[in-house]
């Protein structure tokens, strides 16, 4: 027993507890990221994916993506749905958690509900969107015409105008109960007394939110923020789910363009390429991610 209790409380033992989970790591995300890495620099082809020697192409590889003639498309699509999602999921799922700070019956319930579309898979959320958005028995066409704000029925995942949009509207109300249950908990964290000492003051409510909240709120903001793009630059499924990257690549961005060089035209070092990229930004907004952690917690 005593060499039992030695052990459990010695370094070996702690490391034991450690390696498995280090091996993980390694064998499951360590190993895919850089053998992804060395492909961007590869001429890899569907026969020889499978071996570590091949021609080494180096930079042009990076530079025959920059120069396709659907690359500018897909960054100023990718860019579009980055920022729009933010922005919205930002600003409605801000709204809802000062609407919830709110004490009112039922509230506690409500927000549960929100929930309830963030936990469903993201393949599951498109599906619904496209039953949403079909052209002749869509819910969405059905409400828009009953309001009498469209004339006819809307195309909205196979007109090359709007298509994107789609995605876009689909991901917003995917992202909002993320960003509401985040920015509530940073709502709570703000002291009572403070808006107390503020309304005695003579602050309205506008006042209070511009002077209190927003700067109180700035290091949630941040890490809300990050987290927001870090999870729609990795956003794959609605795209499948509903447009497939069209029409004509009207609704593309990197992450599917990636997957359809890679696994519809085996162009793999392209895919590679795209994949890094993405990789490399993903990394450079977790950096920011966490000196936002960081500074909230000194704060």
């Amino acid at each position: 027993m005593r060499f039992l209790k030695a052990w459990r409380d010695s370094d070996a033992f702690n490391l034991v507890l450690v390696v498995p989970a280090v091996g993980y790591l390694l064998a499951f995300s360590a190993f895919p990221l850089i053998y992804n890495v060395v492909m961007s620099f590869q001429q890899v082809d569907m026969f020889d994916v499978g071996t570590l020697i091949r021609p080494l192409r180096g930079f042009g590889n990076y530079v025959d993506v920059f120069a396709r003639s659907e690359a500018g498309t897909v960054l100023w699509n990718t860019v579009l749905f980055v920022v729009m999602s933010i922005v919205f999921q930002l600003s409605i799922g801000f709204a809802l958690a000062l609407f919830f700070q709110l004490d009112f019956p039922g509230a506690k319930w409500l927000r549960g509900l929100f929930l309830a579309g963030w936990v469903m898979p993201a393949l599951v959320v498109g599906a619904i969107w496209r039953w949403i958005f079909a052209g002749d028995f869509g819910v969405l066409n059905y409400a828009l015409r009953s309001l009498h704000l469209i004339g006819g029925p809307v195309f909205w995942t196979s007109d090359p105008s709007i298509a994107l949009w789609s995605i876009i509207i689909a991901n917003v109300w995917l992202g909002i109960p993320f960003n509401m249950i985040l920015l509530s908990v940073g709502l709570a964290g703000i002291p009572d007394d403070v808006y107390e000492a503020a309304a005695l003051d003579g602050a309205g409510m506008i006042e209070r939110f511009r002077s209190i909240t927003l700067p109180l709120m700035a290091p949630t903001l941040g890490a809300v923020i990050s987290l927001g793009v870090i999870f729609t630059l990795q956003q794959f499924d609605l795209v499948a789910a509903l447009t497939q990257g069209g029409p004509a690549g009207a609704s593309n961005i990197a992450q599917y363009w990636s997957w359809q060089m890679s696994f519809e035209t085996y162009e793999i070092s392209d895919g590679a390429v795209v994949a890094t990229l993405m990789m490399t930004v993903v990394a450079a907004v977790a950096l920011i991610y966490v000196r936002a952690i960081r500074h909230e917690q000194r704060a």
